[in-house]
């Protein structure tokens, strides 16, 4: 009988633990929902939730593209939208981790190399048939949009200056 008696206390442990994080969704969600003048701490974590990710646009700054290129260039071109929708991703999931500046460390400066390495191979395939395009570097740096943007460090100066 004394063997039954520690799992029925893990059972209440697991339900409690299970009651709090609905509790504390709950309270986060009611936060968002009365507190919309952002008079609170709990809606300006809100309102940050509500943050996302803007990249500079590449392809109205390429060249014209030579025919050979096209399909390498085009994969590189969603891969960096598939690279902004994970960081998106990651920003929406990671809300209230880290210090202040866990955006940038953690998502914002990772998705700029990200960022780079894909511009490079977009420069070297069209590069092959045509002249390389130069400046593309500039396209790298994201920051955040929407929301309490400049919260948790969230960018440089020099990534609001180069999406500008």
């Amino acid at each position: 009988m004394s063997r039954g008696l520690p799992l029925l206390h893990r059972r209440r442990i697991v339900v409690a633990g299970v009651i709090g994080g609905i509790t504390c969704a709950s309270v986060a969600v009611g936060a968002a929902m009365a507190g919309q003048d952002g008079s609170s701490s709990e809606a300006k974590a809100s309102v940050k939730a509500a943050s996302s990710i803007s990249c500079p646009a590449v392809e109205g700054s390429l060249p014209e593209i030579p025919a050979e290129a096209k399909a390498e260039v085009d994969r590189n071109l969603a891969l960096l939208d598939t690279q902004l929708a994970e960081a998106n991703k990651r920003l929406s999931t990671s809300q209230g981790e880290g210090g202040p500046n866990f955006v940038q460390n953690a998502i914002l400066g990772p998705l700029a190399d990200k960022r780079k390495s894909t511009l490079d191979r977009i420069a070297i395939s069209i590069g092959r048939r045509a002249e390389k395009p130069t400046g593309l570097d500039a396209l790298a740096e994201c920051t955040l949009s929407g929301g309490d943007a400049g919260a948790g460090g969230a960018a440089s100066p020099t990534a609001a200056a180069s999406a500008a």
